[in-house]
């Protein structure tokens, strides 16, 4: 009975050795690769074939471009407020998430979630909040600058790059420059 457990043992410790050894082996672990890619390219031509492309290379709409976070500082119409920082984030899925404050030390912030839509013909971008259905209107400048409507679509008065958002990654500074 001990010599049939000494040989299990041996058995045992031969078998964890020569699979250690199979780790190891750079050449084994490289060769396995090489195959596996190969294995997959050759998978990746096969369904290939026949299959257009040219849908991958341009978004469904700009609207998918145009996502991401853009920052500003708005004026406010009333004389007593010296304006407010707004940041407005457009998620996939249609969702924003817009971020206002007023511009005072420690003021509070407000938050409205929401679904937005965009009109590829009139560059109209609209939020409509979840809380209460309000609706706020932008029109898009350039790839990386939207600008604040009224409620009627039509631009706000005064100088129009006073109601303007800077998308965060063409913009030179997210820094708000208060006055």
């Amino acid at each position: 009975m001990q010599t049939s457990k000494i040989k299990i043992k041996k058995y045992v410790t031969l078998i964890c050795f020569g699979a250690l050894l199979s780790m190891l082996n750079p050449a084994w672990a490289e060769s396995d690769m090489q195959l596996q890619e190969k294995a997959l390219k050759a998978r990746e031509l096969s369904r290939q074939g026949g299959v257009d492309h040219s849908a991958h290379t341009n978004p469904a709409s700009e609207a998918e471009v145009f996502r991401g976070v853009f920052y500003g500082y708005l004026p406010c119409k009333e004389k007593d407020c010296d304006g407010f920082k707004m940041t407005l984030s457009l998620k996939q899925k249609n969702n924003y998430l817009l971020v206002t404050q007023n511009a005072m030390a420690s003021a509070r912030e407000y938050y409205d979630k929401g679904k937005y839509s965009w009109d590829d013909v009139s560059h109209i971008l609209t939020l409509t909040s979840n809380k209460d259905s309000v609706q706020r209107l932008f029109t898009i400048k350039d790839a990386g600058t939207l600008i604040q409507l009224g409620s009627n679509g039509k631009p706000l008065p005064g100088d129009q790059d006073d109601y303007t958002l800077n998308r965060s990654d063409k913009a030179k500074s997210r820094e708000v420059h208060i006055h």
